[in-house]
Parts: structure tokens; C-alpha cells; sequence
């Protein structure tokens, strides 16, 4: 049976969330990726992203912003120690990644952080000040101005 796995989209992007829930909803298995991450929404104009970087230290990521995209590389240096190790079961991934997100217009990284294995991207959408909405008032009738002029002959 062909299926239309449209978890790409919806995995790479910040800031179009009603649009990408409805096509999450066509598709709800999502692909196994590394890393695992997950995209949630703090507040209305916030976002955050976390990463599971397990066995990563902040010296082996680097996160990288431009335009409205944003990339996470995750590379760990190769010991000499690795190619003595004997492993009987490997379930634990230890392999280079790198990771992009499409940023929707306006919504800009505000910081990360690294605790216990997870990597925090915290992101916020900033609209300028002609963007915003703003509220017209609507004039009564008793505030117009009347121009009175002179008839013509």
C-alpha cells in the first residue's frame, strides 16, 4: 500500500503550526530520525526545540542560524580508545548528525542550553511594529467636519 509520509515537513518546521497539524493528521506515524527531538509551543509567540544529544558535550555541537533556518551538527571527536571497544549490543548512537529546521518569518533563536542529555533551543516570533495588529477608531457622525462654501451664481 502506497502512503504519503509528510512527517518531513511537519519535523523541520517552527512557526506554521495549524497548517502542519492538519497534514500531521494525514500522516501519523512519524519516521525514526536522528536525533529525536521535539518542537512545543510555550506560549503564544514561543517556541522550543529539544534535542536528545545523549553522549554529546557542548564542546561537539554546533548551532548555526541564517535566514530562517536553523542548523544543529552534532560530531563527536574519535578517540583511540573506540577502536579497543568491543560491544555486544549497540543501541546507544554515537554517529555525526546535522539537523535543519525552517524558521517561519519573524521568529528568531533567543538561546540554548544543554542539560541532562537534552538540548534546549528556545525561540521566539517578534512581529514589527507595522505587522501588528492595531485598532482603528471609528469617528461618529457628531466629530466630522463640514466644509461650507459659497454657490455659485
Amino acid at each position: 500500500m502506497s502512503r504519503l509520509d509528510l512527517s518531513p515537513f511537519y519535523r523541520s518546521t517552527v512557526g506554521f503550526d495549524r497548517l502542519f497539524n492538519l497534514l500531521d493528521d494525514l500522516s501519523p506515524q512519524e519516521a525514526n530520525a536522528f536525533p529525536p527531538y521535539n518542537i512545543e509551543r510555550l506560549s503564544e509567540d514561543s517556541y522550543r526545540i529539544t534535542m536528545a544529544v545523549a553522549g554529546f558535550a557542548e564542546d561537539d555541537l554546533v548551532i548555526e542560524t541564517k535566514e530562517n533556518a536553523i542548523s544543529v551538527k552534532g560530531a563527536k571527536p574519535t578517540a583511540s580508545s573506540e577502536t579497543n571497544r568491543e560491544f555486544l549490543h549497540r543501541g546507544i548512537a554515537e554517529r555525526s548528525f546535522e539537523r535543519r529546521f525552517q524558521l517561519a518569518d519573524y521568529v528568531e533563536v533567543r538561546g540554548a542550553a544543554l542539560e541532562n542529555g537534552l538540548l534546549h533551543i528556545d525561540l521566539v516570533r517578534e512581529l514589527p511594529e507595522s505587522k501588528r495588529p492595531r485598532k482603528i477608531e471609528i469617528a461618529s457622525g457628531d466629530t466630522t467636519k463640514k466644509i461650507e462654501g459659497k454657490a455659485k451664481n
